[in-house]
């Protein structure tokens, strides 16, 4: 499914978020002197001000308060005339109208009458769950295995066929020699294994030299990624002293799979004879595995089975505006056809914890969200560190000053659904609706707990653009504007940038994309990130190195 890009028309010059907004955003480049109307007031800028980023609408002076998506997102302190800019040096990180509300009764259910009934084709396991994908897993319980995987992956590739990289080595050799002749064809074009999707392997840095806690956390995202829906069964390969056991990662799996239904084989270096050894019965378990993957089809399911982690990387001024509600709105879609969202980066939601609190479905559930949030606000402050820090040069130099800010519009992927329950890293997702999960604010680490907690899709939204994807789950990246779906088309699936140009809204954006979404848990779709092989893999280190 290829979306048509529109070409670029005559746009506002300007957007006011939310009516008790007092600053707009630059949809485009604006000159110093430009007369902006603002719901019948004329503005005059009193400086040029860059396309994505926000000017006053009045005078401001320092501790008056700067609001966006009707939220309190900075406070001012150096004086700010009308029509100018607000940067690092006049504004700062503040969320002062962070007040509790009290519960939402109601929410907008939105029309999903073209839907009901829809499927998607997926792998039906032997718990009951579906996935996205059919993936055999090969994994290390300890970095010290790193370089075993690596020849792993290198001689299961080759054996196969299937070397992502082979162009780019064709490119080197090209560079390098001059050479022009293909490699042999391989004699056939059909796949030894039609019915899985590939062999994954999981690479890291953990495992020993860290606390208990920080062992006993890999072993659950470990489990959690063994026990997917998107994998058949998986290979692991342990040293043998470290500090992450084989019997700690059983015992994970266990909590996961109680009846013992997902084939697990593990292989200990240390009490194998040789490495040539580990890496024979290593291969074999991988090529009996693919056996056992292959005779998995795909059958209908309905979208209920469909649980979709929401992240955002490499972000921009207009991420809030386009891409990020967007995505919202296919999870309340999804929520309203009885699937699941999930919501992470607790750094990314500072600001807006009165919203998400209001949203959820009972008190047990928004007291979890609070002591979640702020033993991570003590555990970042232990360490010398703040919210406030969370944003990127790239973020600020793109319009999004400070941490309230790109929250605001970060938080605006999980739409408006209920939140049905709240997650601390590693825990799996088990009720139907929108989950918020604990993770940090850094792309890939978040991308990693969403799946390892039971995401089989992923919707990634950027607006500079990030080569990253995900080893066992399909990440869908959302582009907020036009100009990066084109620069770097090789890598977006989706453009969001129509909405910023007034030419499509989101309720129409959101069927298309539902559909994508679709199409891509089915296996109709292949996304940019699998193509490419963006297959990242990152787990969050909570403690210190010992």
């Amino acid at each position: 499914m290829t979306q048509t890009i529109a070409s670029d028309k005559p746009q506002q010059p300007s957007l006011r978020v939310h009516a008790h907004d007092n600053v707009r955003v630059a949809l485009r480049d604006l000159p110093e002197g430009m007369e902006i109307d603002d719901n019948g007031h004329r503005l005059r800028l009193s400086e040029a001000v860059q396309h994505k980023h926000k000017f006053t609408l009045q005078a401001m002076q320092p501790d008056d308060l700067i609001v966006m998506y009707g939220v309190t997102v900075g406070r001012v302190v150096q004086p700010i005339a009308a029509g100018a800019a607000i940067t690092t040096s006049n504004v700062e990180h503040s969320t002062a109208n962070a007040t509790p509300q009290g519960h939402r009764k109601h929410w907008d259910v939105p029309d999903v009458s073209a839907f009901i009934g829809q499927t998607f084709n997926g792998y039906y396991r032997s718990d009951g769950r579906v996935g996205t994908a059919n993936h055999w897993l090969v994994v290390p319980l300890v970095f010290c295995e790193n370089r075993n995987i690596e020849v792993l992956r290198q001689c299961v590739e080759d054996a196969i066929g299937d070397d992502p990289y082979r162009d780019y080595k064709r490119m080197a050799r090209q560079m390098l020699h001059g050479e022009t002749q293909e490699p042999p064809a391989p004699t056939s074009n059909a796949p030894l294994f039609p019915n899985v999707d590939g062999v994954r392997f999981l690479t890291h840095t953990l495992g020993c030299g860290g606390t208990d806690d920080d062992a006993q956390a890999l072993c659950q995202l470990l489990a959690g990624y063994i026990c997917h829906p998107n994998v058949a069964g998986a290979t692991v390969l342990s040293l043998g002293c470290q500090k992450a056991q084989i019997e700690m990662l059983k015992a994970a799996v266990a909590k996961r799979d109680p009846e013992g239904l997902r084939p697990v084989h593990y292989f200990e270096q240390q009490a194998t004879d040789t490495e040539p050894e580990l890496i024979r019965q290593s291969l074999g378990s991988i090529f009996e595995g693919l056996k056992v993957a292959n005779a998995i089809e795909r059958h209908p399911a309905p979208l209920s089975e469909l649980t979709i982690g929401v992240e955002c990387g490499g972000s921009d001024g207009f991420s809030g505006l386009s891409a990020n509600p967007l995505v919202g709105a296919v999870i309340d879609r999804l929520a309203a056809l009885g699937g699941s969202g999930i919501l992470s980066e607790f750094p990314e939601l500072c600001g807006v914890e009165h919203e998400l609190l209001a949203r959820c479905h009972d008190e047990d559930t928004a007291s979890r969200f609070q002591q979640l949030m702020e033993a991570y606000q003590r555990h970042a402050a232990s360490a010398g560190a703040h919210f406030s820090m969370n944003p990127s040069p790239g973020n600020i130099r793109d319009g999004l000053i400070t941490d309230a800010m790109k929250s605001a519009g970060a938080a605006k992927k999980g739409g408006d659904s209920p939140i049905v329950d709240v997650l601390d890293y590693t825990e799996p997702q088990v009720r139907k609706g929108l989950n918020l999960l604990c993770s940090p604010g850094n792309d890939v680490e978040s991308t990693t707990a969403l799946v390892g907690s039971g995401a089989n899709l992923v919707m990634f939204t950027t607006g500079l653009g990030t080569p990253t994807g995900n080893p066992i789950a399909p990440v869908l990246k959302l582009s907020s504007n036009s100009e990066l779906a084109r620069r770097m088309h090789d890598v977006i699936d989706f453009d969001a940038g129509p909405i910023i140009r007034g030419e499509a809204d989101i309720a129409e954006l959101a069927d298309e994309l539902l559909r994508l979404c679709i199409d891509t848990a089915s296996g109709r779709y292949r996304t940019k990130a699998m193509r490419l092989s963006q297959l990242d893999f990152i787990p969050w280190k909570r403690g210190v190195s010992l």
